[in-house]
């Protein structure tokens, strides 16, 4: 991924919130069988002593896990928020009209080796875990022992476990800061204008960066 200097994330606590406040990602594989392929995957960040994984799963009629091999080197993404930029929001295009349009963007690249796991109880305990954290904002959060006796068990054969065995990770904030201040303030203005739920999510982001 190109990342000009302005916008390096380096900071890993940083990082490792993105992939928590959005795990919906972007597994990229490649195989000799299927060539590049994507898969969507909702990830759950999990650190063991020195090591970093994801985890999560796939249905057992996916492919995937028959194409690739394990210890393959893969490449996912977590995309957080998004938005145009309009050359509108910047005083100096007001004042000398040398503005183009751009595309504010959060992102994350890892890098890693991946497994499938075909271990029954790592399924259900990753399951169990994934299903916690993002049952957590509920009133009243689902849990496995909602469902009926044996119904789990049942859903399980039907997955394979995804790790990955996390070997890099890099952000890219792409967030206005190679503008002077009163076109980020612009840009923040103008995000605040729209009525759009993620525009206001990016000024937000704008205005952290920008400190």
């Amino acid at each position: 991924m190109f990342i000009p200097k302005a916008f390096e994330q380096n900071n890993t606590d940083c990082l490792i919130n993105l992939i928590r406040e959005y795990p919906f990602a972007t597994l990229i594989t490649v195989s000799e069988v299927e060539g590049i392929e994507a898969n969507q995957i909702p990830l759950l960040f999990t650190q063991d002593e020195d090591k970093k994984y994801l985890q999560g799963h796939i249905a057992k009629a996916n492919s995937l896990w028959k194409s690739v091999k394990n210890g393959s080197e893969v490449l996912v993404i977590f995309n957080g928020p998004n938005g145009y930029i309009s050359p509108n929001y910047y005083p100096t295009k007001h004042e000398t009209g040398k503005a183009v349009p751009t595309w504010n963007y959060v992102t994350v690249h890892v890098r890693g080796r991946l497994s499938f796991i075909h271990d029954t109880d790592w399924n259900k305990e990753m399951i169990d875990r994934l299903t916690v954290e993002h049952e957590a904002s509920q009133k009243t959060p689902w849990t496995l022992n909602d469902a009926p006796e044996g119904y789990i068990e049942k859903m399980l054969q039907a997955i394979i476990g995804v790790k990955v065995e996390i070997t890099s990770i890099v952000g890219k904030w792409k967030l206005s800061q190679n503008q002077p201040e009163k076109n980020r303030n612009g840009v923040i203005k103008g995000l605040l204008g729209q009525d759009q739920s993620n525009a206001s999510v990016m000024a937000s982001w704008v205005c952290v960066a920008k400190q």
